[in-house]
């Protein structure tokens, strides 16, 4: 229900074009806009205005996970949220390219209901609600940039063949363009897997992330002591967290110093963003091939640029 009315309200505000700046779900799976200004974001998370400057639309930061005593900053692109052990708050939940993360939130983290129970009983996710969380954002981000990847080899390479069969300036043209596009997109999926292999790199980084289990031990200090449950088990489609290998209540308030659930977390969207570069890294080598061929074409070094120039000069002088 809660879903419907959030929905309900979004669909009216894009309508009338109103702008809310955030999206709130929580652990017990509501969700509400939030249209809160950067003092109340600050407090409530309790982070500082520096951590909340990297989120900013109009600021230019490169991708970023950040860990903090309560709360998980995360830039990834489009990707603007924090994350605590209780909630999730996604900025600009009414643009276009936000809003399926906004449906994945609503369907990963929705609490399980009694027949879901019934039928999926074992294979209910047990990790914390920040990690629910953040494997949502990791798994859009590295999904959507291996979508653009797709794209792009579908048009580079048919383009990069006939540039072979045919130089023209039409053909220069198409791939000087596609060959630009696929070096600042190489840019930005090299952003995403730098910060993922320095998080890796670091296991003091990866236990900061620990929000409940730090929540848990504030609360209750003696280990092996009761605490508070966080957060619900819910379901998460296809995780890439073995759900066999680790009880929550282990990761709540196990050893402070071990990572394993969320290295095994990293590590899978680690080699899912590496793949992505490596198929940019394979495009790149055959644009690089295609030019040496035209460099033999027209019997001097130079690259798609320089030919693309000198086929214009070329074709200026014979019309004149």
């Amino acid at each position: 229900m809660a879903a419907a009315v959030v929905g309900e309200a979004l669909a009216a505000a894009k309508k009338r074009g109103a702008s809310r700046s955030w999206i709130l779900f929580d652990a017990a799976g509501e969700e509400r806009l939030l249209d809160a200004d950067k003092y109340a974001i600050m407090h409530r998370v309790d982070i500082n205005a520096r951590d909340l400057r990297i989120l900013d639309p109009l600021l230019s930061y490169p991708s970023t996970i950040l860990g903090r005593e309560r709360a998980i900053v995360l830039n990834l692109e489009h990707i603007k949220a924090i994350i605590t052990a209780e909630e999730v708050l996604l900025r600009d939940p009414l643009d276009d390219i936000v809003i399926p993360v906004v449906e994945q939130l609503r369907r990963r983290l929705a609490p399980l209901s009694s027949t879901q129970n019934d039928v999926e009983g074992a294979e209910e996710d047990e990790s914390p609600f920040e990690f629910r969380a953040l494997e949502v954002t990791l798994e859009a981000i590295c999904s959507f940039l291996d979508a653009r990847t797709t794209e792009l080899e579908s048009a580079a390479y048919p383009a990069l063949d006939e540039l072979t069969s045919k130089i023209s300036s039409r053909n220069l043209d198409r791939v000087r363009k596609l060959k630009s596009g696929m070096t600042r997109l190489n840019a930005r999926v090299q952003k995403v897997r730098d910060e993922l292999e320095q998080l890796l790199d670091d296991d003091d980084d990866m236990a900061d992330l620990y929000l409940s289990r730090k929540l848990a031990g504030a609360a209750s200090p003696v280990s092996g002591s009761g605490g508070p449950n966080w957060f619900p088990a819910s379901p998460t489609i296809g995780s890439k967290i073995s759900r066999a290998s680790r009880a929550s209540a282990a990761t709540i308030h196990g050893n402070e110093n071990d990572v394993e659930e969320l290295e095994m977390l990293l590590e899978a969207y680690f080699m899912q963003i590496d793949g992505t570069l490596n198929k940019l890294t394979t495009l790149r080598e055959y644009i690089d091939d295609t030019e040496d061929y035209i460099n033999i074409q027209v019997s001097f070094p130079c690259d798609i640029e320089d030919v693309y120039g000198i086929l214009i000069f070329s074709l200026s002088r014979q019309s004149s």
